[in-house]
């Protein structure tokens, strides 16, 4: 006969609830989200490697910015989503990449009046040098960075951008002036990704620079993407969002709340640096006037839009900023109330712009974990059982992400997705 105290011992083993372990159907439906989750990330590989085969220049070159975007946004979410400080200084950053790399890999010679100097190292060279130089500007700045919070340092950031814009007009030699400088074409061991030779063939569709910078563009925001998944994962990621989420409690726990605030400034740098080069080859130069505040304010864009703390959402929120005034202007001629060059209607930029804004204030309004947020909703329901709702949805967080699960990430209003 066993006693009322060993019964109420008993329960909870039973139960599965007090023992720290999820119940069965909870622990089916996170394996089969992950499954989900595999499968489709795996078909988009899939789809992404077979690209060029079926698809023109246009969209060769559009994706190649969108992966450039992909980068630079995943280094500023994981500044502004998922270590809570506001930066206005992105474009700075991106210049010092780009600027880097033209003059690290470009030759010196004559443009006009002006002579330009180069170093000709090889193009995998400068683009290392960038993205380190750009780190280096950001471990730099992040002493203020580390002392300053939300609009004070926003504003103290947007001084590097007009000190950036000065520098690229007046440091002629380096950076070429308000005209600008070429950017070499990068190769890799030999092999290079503009049209000259070697000539490559892939099931008879030649592989030009188009195609080649794809595969290139391809690789690097993919691996941008698995090194941001795998540090928000790891004990600094983790020691970070706690940080963000109350810097008191942080510094209680022993975490060395400057120190982190410093050290993920620079790699944010380094993200954007390495977004510069990007953009360098997408353009094929680089000049003052691409690197403004407007800059700054789109991949701003991108990272509400796609959902703060989200690596997933940074990358979906490029891809629609980068994307759609280049389908607009492509398609000025079909879509409405958009004209080209000369034409009644809206420029495509300005349309763009208009819809930017439109979207950014729905999602506010109605789902502030962004296009994370209604991918994350679209799995949860495709793999509930039966259709019916099995737990109430999580409230949204004031970060705009979804309430995480325990045992996935302990800090509150983030995403990795």
């Amino acid at each position: 006969m066993s006693s009322p105290t060993a019964r109420t011992t008993e329960a909870p083993a039973g139960g599965a609830t007090g023992s720290g372990t999820r119940p069965a159907p909870a622990r089916r439906r996170r394996g089969v989200r992950s499954l989900v989750g595999l499968v489709v990330l795996l078909a988009l590989l899939l789809v992404a490697l077979a690209f060029p085969l079926y698809f023109g220049e246009f969209w060769l070159r559009t994706g190649f910015a969108v992966f450039g975007a992909i980068v630079g946004a995943i280094g500023l979410n994981l500044l502004v989503g998922n270590a809570g400080q506001l930066s206005l200084a992105h474009a700075f950053f991106l210049a010092v990449g780009a600027t880097s790399y033209v003059y690290v890999s470009g030759e010196p010679g004559g443009l006009g009046v002006a002579e330009l100097d180069g170093l000709g190292l090889p193009p995998l060279v400068g683009m290392v040098v960038g993205v380190l130089l750009a780190g280096l500007a950001g471990l730099i700045f992040s002493p203020i960075a580390a002392r300053l919070r939300g609009i004070y340092l926003g504003v103290a950031s947007l001084a590097l951008v007009f000190i950036g814009i000065h520098l690229l007009n007046t440091w002629t030699p380096v950076t070429g002036g308000f005209n600008g400088r070429a950017a070499p074409d990068f190769s890799l061991f030999g092999f290079t990704f503009g049209n000259t030779d070697p000539q490559l063939w892939v099931l008879g569709v030649p592989y030009r620079e188009a195609e080649r910078l794809w595969y290139l563009g391809l690789v690097l925001a993919i691996g941008a993407y698995v090194f941001a998944r795998n540090l928000l994962r790891s004990r600094p990621g983790r020691a970070m969002q706690t940080a963000r989420d109350s810097e008191v409690a942080a510094a209680v726990m022993g975490v060395n709340v400057q120190g982190y605030k410093a050290r993920i400034f620079m790699i944010s740098s380094m993200y954007a640096g390495l977004s510069g080069v990007m953009l360098a080859l997408s353009i094929g130069s680089i000049a003052p006037e691409s690197f403004g505040l407007e800059l700054s304010i789109l991949y701003l864009a991108m990272i509400v839009l796609g959902g703060l703390g989200s690596v997933g959402g940074a990358a979906l929120g490029a891809a629609f900023v980068v994307a759609l005034p280049l389908v607009f202007q492509r398609y000025a001629d079909v879509v409405p109330f958009v004209g080209g060059p000369g034409e009644a209607g809206l420029a495509p930029g300005e349309a763009a712009r208009f819809l930017f804004g439109v979207a950014i204030i729905l999602v506010i309004l109605f789902e502030p974990a962004g296009l994370a947020g209604f991918a994350h909703r679209f799995r949860r329901r495709l793999t509930r059982p039966g259709g019916g709702t099995t737990t109430p949805p999580p409230p949204d967080s004031p970060e705009g992400s979804t309430r995480p699960d325990p045992s996935d990430r302990p800090a509150q209003g983030s995403t990795t997705t």
